[in-house]
């Protein structure tokens, strides 16, 4: 995939892996838009990198996806990438214990409805250009979930099955489908200091760099690409390792 001299638009782009990538795309010279619901995040992030466009939307609500949307679309037609970054990771206590489902319903709204709205939206903008490109990002655990998560797991492999359908229903065409597939990175996803174990930022973003570049539709790294590679019943032994009784 050509990554240099393109326009790009990045939900939750403002920290963690959608920043990092915005850093990369601004070095080979392409026109980088982030979006997110913080406006002291975006404001940071344009501070950092000079040039980057920011727009503050929250992409769990589908009219603010419509007008992300059409706002892009009209100041920015050159637009040719979409990365469906934007996520939340809840810890909710038991299935057993009394709770809030509006925590469920923003991270499913989150994490699968505004990645299926928006790859909706941009593939018909997308369908006349030469060499676009919706690129959405899952997670190891779409694979093999962790059980105190459900919600976050679950939405993340609806998001792998769909990119696979998107993949093939738009494969006569010239719009690309990658979906990539992080590891624990160290990040602030669910709270800080929960991913300070994980896989070094800029090293699994580097990795993912070298992979789009290459052209690679699908791909993991470490521990998710395992998962990606693994048998059903190898899933299932992890499971049971990653869930103990």
């Amino acid at each position: 995939m050509i990554l240099s001299n393109r326009t790009v638009l990045i939900t939750g782009g403002a920290t963690g892996i959608g920043f990092a990538l915005a850093k990369r795309f601004i070095a080979v010279r392409s026109k980088v838009i982030v979006c997110g619901r913080r406006a002291d995040r975006l404001n940071a992030a344009r501070h950092e990198l000079p040039g980057l466009i920011t727009i503050r939307s929250d992409v769990s609500s589908e009219s603010e996806r419509l007008q992300l949307f059409e706002q892009v679309a009209s100041d920015h037609p050159d637009i040719d990438i979409l990365i469906n970054n934007a996520g939340i990771q809840n810890r909710p206590p038991s299935v057993m214990t009394e709770q809030d489902f509006a925590t469920y319903r923003q991270e499913l709204a989150i994490n699968f409805e505004a990645p299926v709205h928006l790859s909706l939206l941009f593939a018909k903008h997308f369908i006349n250009k030469p060499n676009a490109a919706i690129i959405n990002i899952s997670s190891g655990l779409a694979f093999s979930p962790l059980a105190f998560m459900p919600m976050y797991c679950a939405t993340k492999a609806a998001l792998h099955s769909y990119t696979l359908s998107l993949r093939h229903q738009l494969r006569d065409t010239s719009v690309r489908v990658v979906e990539v597939i992080p590891p624990k990175v160290q990040t602030d996803l669910g709270g800080v200091g929960l991913h300070d174990d994980g896989v070094p930022l800029d090293t699994f973003a580097d990795h993912a760099w070298h992979q789009l570049a290459s052209g690679s539709q699908e791909f993991g790294f470490e521990f998710s690409e395992r998962n990606r590679l693994s048998s059903r019943e190898a899933l299932d032994q992890i499971f049971e390792k990653l869930n103990p009784r």
